[in-house]
């Protein structure tokens, strides 16, 4: 069987043929401009990740890689049934909403001496020790705690076969990004986040990406981060980045798509519309790297060497950081363990 486009080619084969959702060129190229004048910030680093995600673990040991593997292979699906019944997590007096309520309760763990990162343990955990680990502060549970315990068991049986540490998992790739992301598709069916579009496989990856991403960020902070192809990744196709794409002009939603989205209507994973939200978001953002590029090329006369990634790495909390701004702009809800 012919294998999916990779999420580059397939970015731009949905947004040519989309019927929904369209990039809007002068939106990308306002984006680009944006993103020129911090060419030189931190935010706009590989750096970004950690200021992005405060619980994220100082580089120590394996550990840390691990801790990434378990928050990142269970990275999916926080947004609410109901407005207003949002699993929260209290961490050192600080309460998390969405995805850091899993970071903090893996925190927590740890610090309560659950051995969480430890594949021997998470390989074989049970739902109800799963459930415990991941406890909401109020009635709201962490939704999706079967699926979660699902590929988290399934996660930590792989890397046992492999070394027993995703260290040593990954460095059977090498410092490749193209062979780590790879690697993890091959080997750990959670990651393989692909759909049909037109009669074509497509695949978007968004999981297996940003797992390759956050370990770059963790080696990098050791001294480590000299990892090949890291431009290969692009972005991490979810629910929060698309609207930011939107917000800031980059993306256009049909009038009957953005009605649905105000409906509050929820989008099965592989659905037309969904596919295009996520398919014409790794497009447009392929966009803005190549403008930026451009723009760093004729105004300062050298190559830029921000990727898709670090590009993800902004637009991420930006989102957060902007949604009371940009609550008009609905986002779309798809319950599925790619994102």
């Amino acid at each position: 069987m012919e294998g999916p486009l990779l999420p580059r080619e397939s970015g731009e084969f949905i947004a040519v043929r989309s019927q929904d959702v369209f990039v809007d060129e002068e939106g990308v190229q306002e984006v680009a401009e944006m993103l020129f004048t911090l060419r030189h910030s931190d935010s706009l680093s590989v750096n970004g990740w950690k200021m992005a995600n405060p619980l994220a673990p100082a580089p120590a040991s394996d550990q840390d890689l691990n801790w990434v593997f378990v928050v990142d292979t269970m990275n999916f699906s926080f947004w609410p049934d109901k407005q207003g019944q949002q699993c929260e997590v209290t961490y050192k007096g600080t309460t998390y909403t969405g995805y850091m309520t899993l970071c903090a309760a893996i925190s927590r763990a740890m610090d309560e001496g659950i051995p969480i990162t430890d594949p021997k343990y998470f390989s074989q955990t049970s739902v109800e020790e799963l459930a415990h680990i991941l406890r909401s502060d109020n009635e709201a549970p962490m939704p999706m705690l079967q699926e979660r315990h699902q590929v988290l068991t399934e996660g930590g049986r792989v890397l046992l076969e492999h070394g027993g540490s995703f260290r040593s998992f990954i460095s059977q790739a090498g410092k490749d990004a193209r062979k780590m992301l790879e690697l993890i598709v091959e080997k750990i069916p959670s990651y393989r986040d692909e759909a049909i579009y037109e009669g074509k496989r497509v695949s978007f990856y968004k999981r297996a990406q940003i797992l390759v991403a956050d370990s770059w960020a963790i080696m990098e902070s050791r001294g480590e981060g000299d990892i090949i192809n890291m431009d290969w990744l692009t972005m991490f196709a979810d629910y929060r980045v698309p609207q930011a794409l939107a917000f800031l002009g980059a993306l256009r939603y049909s009038d009957t798509l953005m009605q649905t989205l105000m409906n509050e209507e929820v989008l099965c994973s592989g659905d037309r519309r969904e596919v295009e939200i996520r398919g014409c978001s790794v497009w447009c953002v392929e966009l803005i790297k190549n403008h930026l590029h451009k723009l760093v090329q004729e105004r300062d006369g050298h190559t830029c060497n921000i990727n898709s990634a670090i590009i993800d790495f902004y637009l991420w909390p930006y989102a957060k950081q902007h949604h009371k701004d940009m609550a008009h702009i609905p986002i779309h809800h798809t319950r599925c363990i790619y994102y």
